[in-house]
């Protein structure tokens, strides 16, 4: 559903959802259909219960358009955007991230990549670092990455479509050695960096629940509050994700925390979406 394309790795940070974030969510959530733009006057609307002003808000759909993110259209004869054509594919391999996040068996496959640059192009260099990471490598070696091998599909699209796939080679693999996979998996990977932010997701999101599992959220005059908190949920989810690449529960700590997010996320999510939805589309549509 939703991600950010090249500047999704950007979005690591634990704090409170920035508007262009924001935004990204709300094109994701409701703005999917062929012509599916927003104007700009709705967006507006749409941010300002979730504390957005009109300022920061053109200001992110600035930045986002000239990141290639959103296109200018118009929308029933008024100024407004649209998701940018071409990020179809990235979109729905975000559906499946982040709504259907994949958990890899302990037998299952390995994807290795290496990647050969230039000296003088330091810079792609650093960003398919940056994009191993994003999207769910550890290092085994500084020229040698590892994920689990279900991520092949969503990896191979990732770098094609970014245009670096040239600089790449990957190999399917099976663990044969004799050493701890386990402890080679907490070196591979920053594990309690990743776990601290399940925790903190846990955190910020169980009173959420308690709240809304204690009233009624498909009461009409609950719809916007519903969106709001259902708008700031799937934010501070979406990233998590693409840092988490689903390794085997054998693999991971005991009482991996991961488990218990997601299953939290899925309860909000199951909650506040369709509420949400009634109300986006109440306000896109016009008939409120």
């Amino acid at each position: 559903m939703i991600t950010e394309g090249p500047s999704a790795a950007a979005e690591q940070d634990t704090a409170a959802p920035r508007h262009h974030q924001l935004i990204i969510t709300l094109f994701g959530l409701y703005a999917r259909t062929p012509g599916g733009g927003i104007p700009v006057a709705t967006i507006i609307r749409l941010l300002q219960d979730a504390g957005v002003g009109p300022a920061g808000v053109r200001s992110s759909i600035s930045r986002l358009k000239k990141r290639g993110v959103l296109d200018s259209t118009t929308v029933q004869g008024r100024n407004g955007y649209a998701l940018a054509a071409g990020l179809d594919a990235t979109f729905q391999e975000g559906d499946e991230r982040i709504f259907h996040p994949r958990r890899a068996a302990l037998g299952d496959p390995w994807l290795l990549a290496t990647f050969t640059v230039p000296e003088s192009q330091r810079s792609v260099r650093h960003k398919i670092r940056s994009s191993l990471v994003h999207m769910g490598f550890g290092a085994v070696t500084p020229g040698l990455w590892i994920a689990p091998g279900h991520l092949r599909a969503a990896v191979l699209s990732y770098f094609e479509n970014r245009g670096l796939s040239g600089y790449l080679e990957f190999f399917t693999a099976d663990h044969v050695g004799s050493s701890d996979m386990r402890a080679n998996v907490a070196r591979w990977w920053d594990l309690p960096a990743l776990e601290s932010q399940y925790a903190s997701f846990i955190s910020d999101q169980q009173p959420l629940l308690d709240k809304w599992t204690a009233g009624d959220c498909s009461a009409p005059d609950q719809a916007p509050h519903a969106f709001v908190d259902h708008l700031a949920l799937v934010t501070e989810w979406r990233r998590l994700p693409y840092l988490d690449p689903g390794l085997p529960v054998e693999l991971l700590p005991e009482d991996w925390k991961a488990l218990e997010a997601h299953d939290l996320f899925s309860r909000l999510h199951s909650l506040l979406g369709p509420p949400a939805e009634r109300h986006a589309a109440a306000i896109i549509h016009g008939t409120s």
